[in-house]
């Protein structure tokens, strides 16, 4: 899965990983207003999907420059992060570099597949997306200036859940903790 990019500023993601993910809940941070966020880790192997957000980023820097005076300041945060220098003891960061996404509107969080009859993607709960599973995620750039921090955010958008991974930050499944007897869908349990 490559990642796509889908106007100047706009990406979907190839295959990524979640982590932090509070898709389902806003989560206020330090005191902030809540938001819906995630920490998308991307391995520095995949240099197709690094190239195709830098190019995002440097698209919503040029294009949002008006904020920052015209010119781009020589000390912008820049959204793409060294998981190495910045989560040097977080294994799951480890040779990755990584996008906080945020937004105050709840992501659309679906599966692979659609519903036939609507035609529309079959929403997933928080018991099937978490940290540690495989996602596309759409994100969107964009220059900001606030209270003397001058940088590039990342936007979330929708989440698509790709894969199973290992959970991060502890946690198990009911699949995982329980054993359980196998029973066949049709079986009507009344009879």
């Amino acid at each position: 899965m490559k990642a796509i990019l889908k106007n100047e500023t706009k990406v979907v993601t190839g295959k990524v990983r979640l982590s932090y993910a509070n898709l389902f809940e806003p989560k206020s941070i330090n005191g902030s207003e809540p938001k819906y966020s995630v920490s998308i880790i991307i391995p520095k192997s995949d240099k197709q999907q690094i190239s195709v957000i830098e190019q995002a980023v440097k698209n919503a820097m040029e294009r949002d420059k008006g904020k920052w005076n015209g010119k781009i300041p020589s000390n912008l945060k820049l959204p793409l992060r060294d998981g190495d220098d910045e989560r040097p003891d977080d294994e799951a960061y480890e040779d990755c570099y990584f996008l906080n996404a945020n937004s105050n509107k709840a992501p659309a969080v679906v599966g692979l597949e659609k519903d036939k009859s609507t035609g529309k993607a079959i929403p997933l709960g928080e018991d099937e997306v978490y940290s540690g599973c495989y996602a596309r995620v759409s994100v969107n750039f964009y220059g900001f200036n606030a209270a003397g921090n001058k940088g590039v955010a990342c936007g979330l958008g929708n989440v698509q859940k790709v894969d199973d991974g290992e959970r991060l930050g502890g946690g198990s499944s009911a699949e995982e903790d329980f054993e359980f007897d196998e029973v066949d869908a049709d079986d009507d349990f009344l009879s």
